[in-house]
């Protein structure tokens, strides 16, 4: 089943092809996919206005530290069933679990773990500073990679995959094509998060808030936005140097003139293209979306 199901038909039907506007739009975005050298995959959504704005929206594609918002989303609601609570602390995982490579500022504090932190620490860990071991901790606290899954099902969110810890992605670079999503399915979660959320009003705030404080997405959907635009996101990344198994992905909501949010996702995958390249293929695509959504 298809997280289509989630959006309102309006949000759903794209304007017919010989409205030079959106084909315009869907013209720019194969273009600048193009750049890339590998697999992209596109899908946004707004209120009101139906955007021609889909390129491979339901392949599945590796998703790297995006797949942290979804698994965030379903910490927030063990939260709120009193599986855990914000305040509780959970004990950092023995250094056994603890990938040495990947990003983990946590893990660059107390290399040799055994020390606690805080729910909400964590969550804010993993989505500000997209922190490897912080996001591994609150999975496991969950019951794990499929515990996650099961989640997003309940809320009828199926084209997103958790399949493998952080930590095991970095000991096996061959698992980063099991946690996979498709765009249009990341962009329903997003667009879910504008409302009705699943979650309850105050962790939705603090959630967005959380993917507005981080500027790992500094130089990918609002690189070439105009000054000043909020941007709520989550990055996902591998392989900044590699000639292979590269990953640079963003999603996130974009703030419009006037209130409107913006939801957007843009995966690549495979690129044989420089790292900087595939933020600007990011940057340009967001670009071209966010002008046709004000016009």
């Amino acid at each position: 089943m298809s997280a289509r199901c989630c959006l309102p038909l309006v949000l759903l039907t794209a304007l017919p092809l010989a409205l030079p506007a959106q084909t315009k739009l869907h013209d720019q975005i194969v273009s600048i996919a193009a750049q890339a050298h590998g697999q992209v995959a596109v899908s946004c959504v707004v209120p009101g206005k139906a955007l021609q704005c889909g390129l491979n929206p339901s392949e599945l594609l590796p998703m790297m530290s995006v797949y942290k918002l979804p698994i965030a989303v379903a910490v927030l609601h063990a939260v709120e069933v009193g599986h855990l609570s914000l305040s509780q602390t959970l004990h950092f995982v023995p250094p056994a679990l603890i990938a040495p490579t990947g990003y983990s500022p946590l893990r660059n504090q107390h290399p040799h773990g055994d020390a606690d932190d805080t729910v909400e620490e964590l969550l804010r860990r993993s989505i500000v500073d997209s922190d490897n071991v912080a996001s591994d901790v609150l999975l496991r606290a969950i019951g794990g990679p499929a515990a996650a899954e099961n989640y997003l099902g309940s809320i009828t969110l199926y084209g997103i995959h958790i399949r493998d810890y952080e930590g095991d992605q970095d000991r096996n670079l061959k698992l980063l094509y099991r946690n996979v999503g498709e765009a249009h399915s990341l962009v329903a979660l997003l667009y879910r998060l504008t409302g009705p959320s699943p979650l309850n009003p105050a962790h939705t705030r603090l959630l967005l808030g959380w993917m507005t404080a981080s500027h790992t997405g500094d130089q990918r959907l609002g690189a070439l936005l105009p000054p000043g635009t909020v941007v709520a996101g989550k990055t996902g990344t591998a392989g900044q140097n590699r000639t292979t198994l590269n990953v640079t992905n963003d999603i996130g909501l974009i703030t419009l003139p006037g209130g409107r949010r913006l939801a957007v996702a843009v995966l690549i995958a495979d690129s044989t293209q420089p790292y900087a390249v595939r933020q600007r293929v990011i940057a340009e695509i967001a670009r071209a979306i966010y002008n046709a959504a004000v016009r």
